[in-house]
């Protein structure tokens, strides 16, 4: 492939519109698909780590639609995909977050697509099927839902707060995920565990979650989720209270960052292995 004439940075809103459409396919796709879904299953890192021809089908449509557009970009994908470009620009894209939920038809899966540049995550698209919503943002241009903006819980106090959390896939990990929830159920409102986390950034995007954490993420888990979630006011770090990474996040109201953060530390998260 022959490299590209100069080209000026992409336009962030168009970059959005482009996602939002494939990501549209990839749902039509994988709604399709419900109900046959489970017939070719295979494992990846453990037994509870699943990935089915749909997961596969829904990234190879994602990623031969964008190139179709913008055929100088680099691609990274959940399932493989992984081309360097030359444009700047690589797309990051998780076909199916929620392989889990899906597979057994429950509600709590998505489409995730975002778009980074040198700076980072430039533009980011999360399309919630079964609820019929889709969660965009653009770098410094706010986040919406469905086009309409929104905003993260305002809430102050932890023990009122609705947090969200993850579990890995391997025994290890989870024994100790489970250790770090049993100090903090007593002293939060409530906990919720959904299973994709796309979803649980923009349900703390959209103020359905006060807060969401988890150790053990991949960068396509969490690369559009979190710029939605940035967008809409929320604090997004890792556990450590440092930069978000591949691995450790929590994403927060302002007023419970802090609060949570040390509350989670106290109890160990960040050396969950």
């Amino acid at each position: 492939m022959s490299a590209p004439p100069a080209l000026t940075p992409p336009d962030p809103e168009a970059l959005v519109e482009l996602a939002g459409d494939v990501a549209g396919q990839a749902v039509r796709l994988l709604l399709d698909g419900l109900g046959r879904a489970r017939v070719s299953v295979e494992t990846k890192s453990s037994a509870t780590d699943m990935v089915s021809e749909m997961d596969r089908a829904a990234e190879q449509l994602i990623v031969s639609a964008l190139l179709a557009e913008r055929p100088h970009d680099g691609m990274v994908g959940e399932e493989g995909s992984a081309t360097d470009g030359t444009s700047g620009l690589r797309w990051v894209i998780d076909p199916l977050d929620g392989t889990t939920n899906y597979l057994y038809g429950h509600p709590g899966w998505a489409v995730s697509i975002a778009a980074e540049d040198a700076a980072g995550v430039v533009a980011g698209v999360v399309a919630d099927a079964v609820h019929a919503e889709v969660f965009t943002a653009t770098r410094l241009g706010g986040a919406r839902r469905n086009g309409v903006p929104i905003a993260c819980s305002t809430r102050d106090d932890l023990a009122t707060a609705l947090v969200g959390t993850g579990f890995g896939y391997g025994a290890e990990r989870r024994r100790a995920q489970g250790e770090v929830l049993a100090g903090l159920l007593p002293r939060v409102r409530d906990i919720r565990r959904m299973g994709a986390a796309a979803v649980d950034l923009c349900s703390v995007a959209c103020g359905r979650l006060d807060a969401f954490f988890e150790h053990g993420l991949a960068w396509w888990d969490l690369a559009a989720g979190a710029l939605v979630a940035t967008e809409a006011g929320a604090v997004v770090s890792s556990l450590d209270g440092g930069p978000m990474v591949s691995g450790s996040v929590l994403a927060a109201g302002p007023r419970l960052a802090t609060p949570l953060r040390d509350l989670l530390r106290s109890l160990g998260a960040q050396n969950v292995p």
